[in-house]
């Protein structure tokens, strides 16, 4: 990974106003690709700096996951002329991230999300919210795990017959945070040809329920409504983990072509030609028939064996790894998903472009690390 800047965002700058995940995260994205982003901080710093243990250099591990490539400017907001001061960086910015609520805007003096824009005609405002400002549920706050209850994520999450489960990750907030970052790269291509900025209007309601798939689109076309599936899947078989003599293997199987080769390796060749297991379809329509046989072949194998046997053959089939393993994995460090440097621990950046690579330049900033003096940019620092 570069560790210059010759990202495909060198020029454009941010101002980062946002606080906890989903927008941090989209900041820091903006961030890897080369844009220079200020984070504004109250003078208490934002709260998921005290989400830990582990902590490091006085700020969690889960703050630094989402904040390198950042300088910190603390301002008071509920002072007018720290909202001033904000004013001005805006007047420079090219993208502004926030998630106020909108009586806090009111508040200020903002009367509505629309008044970015009007002040700042080639601003990118890229407003995150819980529901968004109106509807039923407008101007609600949105937290991960609320959201994932109300969006039907729960619901469906669990094993078959059990009570609904939290999704471990907090898929809501990342979800939100990668489509605010991909609204403000829509809206600045769009600006190439309009010479003019524009809202984007980002929930976290509306990113969980666009990830409902395929439960949510099973419904509209079915009437039925669905419950939590475990490790099976609602319309592949066989999807599941299943039991070996060794290790737990899970297994995708989403073709016929592919079944024909799971039952070779599982030397089963004869439920290829069952009428019952002969399409998808089929397998859906008759699982419960099909899981007993599997697992009886499963439980005579070496899963650890069979597993690398079937991924050369391209067979989806996986170990069930825990976090440590794949922190330790030889690959994730080739793919330098996961960054070990003096100054910088964590994740790395999944994108990868071939002529403007993203690069880890700065560490996760101290509260208020950048303090501009009153006759400098504050986009004029090093990035």
């Amino acid at each position: 990974m570069s560790s210059g800047n010759s990202g495909a965002l060198v020029g454009i700058k941010v101002v980062d106003a946002s606080r906890v995940l989903a927008g941090p995260f989209a900041g820091q994205v903006l961030g890897d690709h080369g844009a220079d982003v200020i984070k504004i901080e109250s003078p208490e710093g934002d709260e998921c700096r005290g989400f830990g243990p582990p902590f490091v250099n006085g700020s969690s591990a889960y703050f630094n996951a989402v904040n390198r490539n950042k300088r910190s400017v603390v301002l008071d907001l509920g002072k007018e002329g720290e909202r001033e001061r904000l004013f001005a960086m805006l007047e420079e910015a090219d993208v502004l991230l926030e998630n106020f609520k909108l009586s806090t805007l009111q508040a200020w003096g903002i009367p509505s999300a629309t008044w970015f824009t009007e002040r700042f005609p080639k601003l990118i405002h890229c407003r995150i919210t819980g529901f968004g400002d109106d509807g039923p549920y407008g101007g609600l706050p949105g937290y991960d795990a609320a959201v994932q209850a109300m969006a039907g994520l729960l619901s469906i999450n669990g094993d078959a017959g059990g009570e609904p489960v939290r999704m471990g990750v907090p898929v809501v907030d990342l979800t939100t945070g990668m489509n605010a970052a991909m609204a403000v790269l829509l809206a600045l291509q769009a600006r190439h040809r309009t010479g003019r900025g524009q809202m984007a209007d980002v929930s976290l309601y509306d990113s969980a329920v666009s990830v409902a798939h395929p439960f949510l689109t099973n419904y509209l076309h079915s009437g039925k409504v669905p419950g939590p599936t475990g490790n099976k899947h609602a319309n592949i078989v066989p999807y599941n983990v299943y039991r070996t003599k060794t290790v737990p293997l899970f297994i995708a199987v989403a073709n016929d072509r592919l079944f024909a080769k799971l039952c070779a390796a599982l030397r089963v060749e004869a439920l290829t030609a069952d009428s019952r297991f002969a399409s998808n379809r089929a397998r859906v329509e008759n699982r419960d028939a099909l899981e007993v046989e599997l697992m009886q072949a499963f439980a005579l194998v070496d899963g650890e064996e069979l597993g690398e046997r079937l991924l050369v053959t391209g067979v989806p089939a996986a170990p069930i790894l825990d976090i440590k393993a794949v922190a330790e994995s030889e690959h994730a460090r080739y793919r330098q998903m996961v960054v070990n440097r003096p100054d910088y621990i964590g994740p790395g950046v999944p994108i990868k472009l071939s002529a403007t690579p993203a690069s880890i330049r700065r560490a996760p900033p101290a509260i208020g690390d950048f303090l501009p003096t009153s006759d400098t940019s504050v986009f004029d620092g090093e990035q």
